[in-house]
Formats: C-alpha cells, structure tokens, sequence
C-alpha cells in the first residue's frame, strides 16, 4: 500500500502518517465496497459509527493506560487544560481541552484568517485561472451547502480542507470574526477520512453529516473577507458535533445560533471522537492563502495518496488551531 506523507509546517519536514486502521479502511473501500454494497452501506451508517465507537472510546481504562496512551499518540500532557488524571476513556483524551491560549498562540491583525483546528490542510479554488484549482475532488458545492442562496455566492471562490485525526485536538475554532446569518445541519453518511476512503469514492464530504456556519465578516470588528461557509464534517466513529462557542477561554459555553457574533479563535464546537474534517469556503478573491502553503501542497515530489488517486500534485500541510494560514486580499 502506497504510503502518505505531509509537511510538518513548523519544522518544514517531510513525514509519513502512520494511518490508525488502515488495512481495515483499504478493505472496506475495495474490497467490501466492491462486491458487498450492504455491508459497505451498514459499515458507514450511524449505527456503526455508534458501535465502533463504543468498543473504542468508552470503554474504562486505567491511569497508567491513559498516561499510556496520550504518550504513544505524541499528545504532549503539558498542554491539557484538564485534570488528566481523571480521565477514564479514549474519548476523554480526544475531548481533552487545551491551554490554546499559551500553546496555540494568534498572530495580531484584523485581516488574518486563522485555521479552526489542529489538522492537515490542503488549499483549493473553484477558479479555473487558478493555480490551486481543484475541481469536485473532496466534495461537490451544491451538494456540501445544499443551499442555492449560498452556493451561489461561494461560485469560483476559494476554500481550505482541514483533516483532523485522531490524535489531534480536535475542538474546532471560529476561523474568522463575523455575524452568524445561518447555521444549519445536514444528515449524511460516516465515510471515513483516510486519504484511501477519499480517493475511492466521489465527493465523500459531500455525502456525510454536517453543519453548516455561514459567517458574514463584512462587519464592525469582522475580519472583512466577505462570507465564509464553515462546515463541520463527521466522519466514522465521529457521532456527534456539539456546537460549544465560548467568549473567554472555555467559559460558560453554548450553541451559537443565527444573529451571534463570533470571534476568531475562539472555541467554537467540538467532535466526539475520532476523525473529522473542516471546509472553509471563502468568496471570490477575498482571500489569499499563505505562500509556503500554497508552494508545498503542490509539490510534486513528495508521496501522497491524493496525488495518486487524483493524478495532481496535492500534499497535506499540518497547521496547528489559530494558526494563520490566510489573509485578506488587498
């Protein structure tokens, strides 16, 4: 099996992920897939999502195992908000909250877009003319939004796909300052987000469950990039995603709805647990990523499944939570 590399953005280094479960999702998304479409349905329904994350995350553990473990996913213990001594589960871990404030420190300036999440992140456009252009790999536009009204506004605008995995803190932050004007959420499958489940089969972030943020930045104290949709994606073994949006630190957190203004890098919501991804979709040419992002994802040198499966050089770039990965196009 074709191995999978990403640059680590900090150190500028080359890495090959080690795929938690990748035999399992290699066969499930050939095998199974090809000659049992049942078995495949069941497997990425809801029902299974609950089971395996039962048997996975729930189940008690000790001390030590815990320890243990956040030690072997690389999970540095100095960063938990929490007192992790009492946790008692996996899912305990993935839920973990963090002292972002030290740790996940952001860049000063009104104009910078942030990343929502600890992830690796590839950079896309709608635009043909662009350089980045990618067209209906990850997901379909219509079929991500399902609403016209939006879909029409993001037309040949831009957009980032961030996958968090399961070692990843994986709260999700506001990536941008701006007014609420929609939020709404979509039913879907729990197809995995192994880079193998992405290649194998069309658009599979468009068939998963999902909310969708829609975020007017155009505001007093917005970060004046237009409207961006933010949409938050279950994967397998993900069941939930609790909108969870505090002011200061984690404080007094609650769902947000339309009409609430969110500030970038806060907590906004949180998966429960394992593997996930984020879109962030912009207007047209409101946006400009970052040069080193944009030069290393498409560096054709490098072993990446995406590469493979859709025959263009597309590298994964890990970027850590209120990290800028953006800014506003002058």
């Amino acid at each position: 099996m074709e191995k999978h590399c990403y640059l680590d953005r900090r150190s500028k280094r080359f890495i090959e992920e080690k795929l938690i479960g990748d035999n399992f999702i290699n066969f499930l998304y050939s095998r199974i897939r090809e000659k049992s479409s049942t078995i495949f349905n069941a497997a990425t329904s809801k029902t299974s999502t609950k089971l395996l994350k039962y048997f996975n995350y729930n189940k008690k553990l000790t001390r030590d195992k815990i320890v243990s473990y956040c030690k072997m996913m690389g999970i540095d213990m100095n960063e938990i908000y929490d007192d992790y001594t009492l946790y008692t589960t996996l899912q305990d871990i993935f839920e973990r909250r963090i002292k972002y404030w030290e740790y996940r420190p952001m860049p000063d300036g009104e104009e910078i877009v942030v990343s929502p999440a600890d992830a690796k992140m590839i950079p896309g456009s709608f635009k043909e003319e662009s350089a980045i252009f990618i067209k209906d790999k990850f997901f379909i536009l219509d079929d991500l939004l399902l609403k016209e009204k939006w879909v029409n506004r993001f037309v040949d605008g831009d957009f980032a796909v961030f996958r968090l995995t399961p070692e990843e803190y994986h709260y999700n932050h506001s990536p941008v300052s701006g007014k609420v004007i929609d939020i709404y959420e979509i039913e879907g499958a729990y197809h995995s987000c192994n880079p193998t489940a992405t290649i194998s089969i069309a658009t599979p972030l468009s068939l998963n469950r999902r909310i969708v943020t829609i975020i007017d930045t155009d505001i007093d104290g917005g970060t004046k990039v237009g409207l961006v949709a933010f949409v938050e994606i279950v994967a397998m073994m993900i069941g939930d995603i609790k909108q969870v949006y505090s002011v200061e630190r984690y404080d007094n957190p609650s769902p947000i709805k339309e009409g609430d203004f969110i500030k970038k890098g806060q907590p906004k919501s949180v998966y429960r647990p394992g593997s996930s991804t984020d879109v962030v979709i912009f207007e047209r040419d409101r946006i400009v990523f970052d040069e080193d992002i944009l030069a290393y994802s498409r560096k054709s040198d490098i072993s990446s499944r995406y590469s493979t499966g859709f025959n263009i050089p597309l590298v994964e770039i890990k970027v850590r939570v209120r990290e800028q990965v953006a800014r506003r196009k002058i």
